[in-house]
């Protein structure tokens, strides 16, 4: 059993019974399975994922994310590394060229449980599967120059608060993004 990741899940408040949930099926799946970290799982691993906001907190950075043709949050697979604060910090300079964000929470920020469809990668079948995953909340001025890293996203942009869900593409992310923000919004208080 990873004890780390288990500690770390164990020890997170969530924000509602969905998040709840997810929780305890995580804490189960990570009791009952060794390797939880890496790709080799095929039926879910962990993944870490950045929801980044302006100061103003009235926008949100995202990627267009090539495979899924739809604008999401940054993110990555744990690929063996439990310290997934670390593995998100990496990730968010490998896909916008941004470093040294202020993270707004000192902890994990949400939990989903998110359903990825099969599809092809590096000309590689990847199978449905489930990602375990963890997010941290980042603030970044939103004049700061980004870039892309064209093998996996095709752009990096600002995007209203408000108008996530015009450029969403993927129906079942809206939910999950759209809780993020009224998470934000209702920590308001006890954020950086």
């Amino acid at each position: 059993m990873n004890k780390i990741l288990y500690d770390m899940i164990s020890n997170y408040e969530p924000f509602d019974e969905r998040e709840r949930v997810d929780k305890e099926v995580m804490l189960d799946f990570i009791k009952k399975n060794e390797d939880v970290t890496t790709r080799n799982n095929k039926i879910a691993h962990f993944t870490t994922s950045a929801w980044i906001v302006n100061k103003k907190r009235d926008k949100v950075l995202m990627i267009h994310h090539n495979i899924y043709n739809s604008w999401a949050w940054v993110g990555g697979h744990a690929d063996g590394d439990d310290n997934l604060e670390r593995v998100i910090k990496k990730e968010i300079e490998e896909e916008t060229g941004l470093v040294n964000l202020k993270q707004l929470k000192d902890d994990i920020f949400g939990i989903n449980i998110v359903t990825v469809i099969n599809h092809i990668k590096r000309n590689q079948v990847v199978n449905s599967h489930l990602h375990f995953d963890v997010e941290y909340l980042f603030e970044c001025d939103d004049n700061v120059k980004t870039r892309i890293k064209e093998d996996e996203n095709s752009g990096v942009t600002w995007i209203e608060i408000n108008k996530i869900n015009d450029y969403v593409t993927e129906e079942h992310m809206k939910p999950i993004y759209n809780r993020l923000v009224e998470k934000m919004k209702k920590m308001e208080g006890k954020i950086k």
